[in-house]
């Protein structure tokens, strides 16, 4: 905790997990609360772990991400949600810049 909280004193970042915008960074200039439907999320990792060779059905993967969900869903309140489901990766990234800009520009 400690560690990622001096690295953002130290420079701008840019760092990923469900807790930065709540524990880590609370008062960090721009929080995005990145998501998608857990269907969507559950293709995405299903594919990411099959590159890698793991074997677990596209079930299990979605059935895991309901758990997590339930488990921790909360948000930053002054976050910006931005629901990924129907954008390709460059649209996403696009869009994230552009947020970004407005926010620190």
């Amino acid at each position: 905790l400690e560690m990622q909280r001096d690295m953002a004193r130290r420079s701008s970042v840019i760092m990923d997990g469900r807790d930065i915008g709540t524990v880590v960074l609370p008062q960090a200039d721009v929080k995005i609360f990145l998501t998608a439907s857990p269907q969507e999320r559950a293709k995405r990792r299903h594919a990411e772990l099959a590159a890698k060779g793991n074997t677990d059905s596209y079930e299990t993967v979605l059935r895991d991400i309901l758990e997590r969900d339930e488990r921790d869903s909360s948000q930053a309140e002054d976050a910006l949600l931005f629901d990924t489901t129907d954008y390709s990766l460059e649209e996403c990234v696009d869009r994230l810049l552009q947020i970004v800009r407005e926010k620190t520009i």
